[in-house]
């Protein structure tokens, strides 16, 4: 199954709509291990930007001052009217309706409507302002982070995990802050407001319309633990669809190739079956939710409208004070139900907030030193002495190894899979910081260099390929910045690439794609080959670096790396023994530890392990077998 459908793996959903039906009610929530650790901990990102948090609350305490006062200055011109119609009903002398004192109202509410909306305009373009700092803050931490991530980590986790933690948690993040914590200042000083004006109208139907909620409440609460089930079900039969869709996309071929298209679709079929199942009663159920919140309001109003008008004929409170109380009433349910749901919005966040701390807080690679050695001009002396390294301290995987390789001498490294080759590769480069012993360059302690200096000592040509999206040209010359054309062309020609690049429509204007998919296997190793030679390294790494091209075409490139590695010292991972031979010193690797080390004759002639592997690929009529 493919890994991309890991936790957090959606995409952020947006407050007031969701998964969950009306109002995003019932929908899942990812619950944080530690909420209060971690929001304080995400409150110190907002800290910096105190004075427009500041600025924030005061627009949104300005915004919902006016709009909590237009259902009591609406009130007024109902009352003017009602006064002005019964007094001419009852034959009053001189009674009329005073419109001019109802257009006088009508410019107060569009003044009170304008600036409500004009502070909650304010409000927003602030806060949307602090969410990206805020979030831009975040992110830089998180890349920062990265790069000073040991190679371990990425070793140890799935690619999509890092990448959902990076992008769709951080973006949940910024939405909660820019739509959500908004919505939540204004409901809370919402229900503050109209609480205030409903007890100045009439506290007997303010605690009519308050003795409603928990009956709303207690109805929320059992169906959305009803829905959530279906919900949570409806997460994994998705997290299943999208993974087998993926699979079968990406292995589209091999289905093809084995006759599985109709396994395929019964599989698609199955669970798109349960996912659908599980949707329907999900949103069926968190569906019910909006009726029966609907209907209690209701009777609230019934209840509400019944005493107002007992009130209103004793004379205890005026028409447009009921009507002013009606509309609080209607505008008291609202910000609860968003209360309600931001609770669980912000319940993410803090989980998508401490998942992202959670990369913040590893372990990173050790410190760099504070006055680094720089080697002006390497000669390529490498050195591994008593070299001990183990992934953890239980399983040591090198024990003592001691190497030593001049410059201009190719070190060819050989063993089973899992021997300890491309370990040897990675401590050189310090891609694992060694557990004893130490390696050096030229008589430096590598762990006394900066990574980057001792990285760009080496140049690397791998058995897996790496382009990226850009053209040929910008490819081979990521090796050399500020490379010019002819270099570019000599390196390809070099590499054998040459050709093969202008045969294509725009030659080295040709845009590979994101897999590169556009050319072949082949072409793509000659291209990393092409790299290699443009950097120039003091120190070159070969990973089976012609593993991926036919026969005729190895001849070349074997011809092309004789010359790139004369004068440097040349550490070969090789499976295939043939294209070894001439190695100055060649290691036999095996659990970790050098059980062999001497020329290719020198091994022969001892008829150890050595032997044993290159009669095994030479046997049978030359069949060539791979060893790692």
């Amino acid at each position: 199954m493919s890994q991309k459908n890991t936790k957090g793996g959606g995409a952020p959903v947006g407050p007031g709509v969701g998964p969950g039906g009306p109002g995003g009610m019932g929908r899942p929530v990812e619950k944080a291990k530690d909420f209060k650790g971690t929001l304080r901990r995400l409150i110190r990102y907002l800290s910096p930007h105190k004075l427009l948090l500041l600025a924030v609350l005061f627009m949104a305490v300005l915004s919902t001052y006016f709009s909590v006062l237009s259902p009591e200055v609406m009130g007024r011109a109902t009352t003017k009217l009602f006064e002005g119609i019964i007094g001419k009903m009852n034959g009053v002398p001189g009674a009329e309706i005073d419109f001019q004192y109802v257009g006088q109202i009508i410019m107060q509410l569009l003044g009170l409507y304008l600036l409500s909306a004009l502070f909650s305009y304010f409000q927003q373009y602030i806060m949307a302002s602090v969410a990206q700092k805020t979030v831009f803050d975040l992110r830089r931490d998180v890349n920062d982070k990265l790069t000073r991530l040991p190679l371990k980590y990425y070793d140890a986790r799935t690619h999509g995990e890092t990448l959902s933690r990076v992008t769709n948690d951080v973006d949940n993040i910024s939405s909660t802050l820019q739509q959500s914590l908004t919505q939540l200042i204004t409901a809370v000083l919402t229900i503050i407001g109209v609480i205030i004006m409903m007890l100045r109208i009439s506290p007997l139907m303010t605690l009519i319309a308050v003795l409603t909620l928990p009956l709303s409440v207690v109805a929320i609460t059992s169906i959305a633990k009803r829905s959530q089930k279906q919900f949570i079900r409806q997460q994994k039969e998705l997290g299943q669809l999208n993974g087998h869709v993926e699979e079968m996309y990406t292995g589209h071929k091999v289905i093809k190739a084995f006759g599985r298209e109709r396994k395929s679709l019964q599989q698609f079929e199955e669970i798109n079956e349960r996912l659908y199942e599980a949707g329907w009663k999900a949103q069926f159920i968190s569906g019910v939710i909006m009726p029966i919140m609907s209907f209690i309001g209701n009777i609230g109003y019934v209840l509400v409208a019944v005493v107002g008008g007992i009130l209103v004929t004793k004379g205890t409170i005026k028409v447009g004070e009921i009507q002013a109380f009606i509309q609080y009433s209607r505008q008291f349910t609202m910000p609860i139900t968003q209360t309600a749901n931001i609770a669980n919005i912000i319940q993410s966040t803090v989980a998508s907030a401490e998942r992202v701390f959670e990369i913040l807080d590893e372990e990173e690679e050790v410190a760099e030193e504070k006055k680094p050695v720089v080697l002006e001009q390497p000669q390529g002396n490498v050195v591994f002495d008593h070299v001990k390294f183990g992934y953890d301290d239980k399983n040591i995987l090198i024990e003592d190894m001691n190497i030593t390789a001049k410059q201009g001498e190719t070190i060819a490294i050989v063993g089973p899979t899992g021997a300890g080759k491309t370990t040897l590769i990675n401590l050189l480069m310090r891609f694992y910081e060694v557990t004893d012993g130490a390696i050096t360059v030229d008589g430096v302690n590598i762990a006394h260099m900066k990574r980057g200096d001792l990285r760009s000592l080496f140049g690397m040509v791998l058995q897996d390929t790496w382009l990226f999206n850009g053209t040929i040209r910008d490819n081979i010359a990521y090796g050399h910045e500020g490379a010019t054309e002819e270099e570019v062309i000599r390196a390809a020609k070099t590499a054998h690439a040459d050709h093969f690049i202008r045969t294509l429509p725009h030659g080295y204007d040709t845009i590979l794609n994101e897999e590169a998919s556009n050319i072949s296997q082949g072409q793509k190793q000659l291209l990393t080959i092409a790299r290699a030679i443009l950097a120039d390294p003091a120190i070159l790494i070969l990973d089976e670096a012609t593993s991926s091209v036919d026969t005729r075409t190895e001849v070349y490139i074997q011809k092309a790396m004789n010359e790139l590695m004369k004068g440097r010292t040349s550490f070969v991972i090789a499976h295939r023994l043939s294209t070894i031979k001439d190695a100055n010193l060649i290691l036999v690797m095996n659990h970790g530890s050098v059980i062999e080390k001497g020329t290719h004759e020198e091994l022969l002639a001892q008829g150890g392990f050595y032997a044993d592997l290159y009669n095994s690929q030479f046997s049978k009529g030359g069949f060539d077998l791979e060893v790692g």
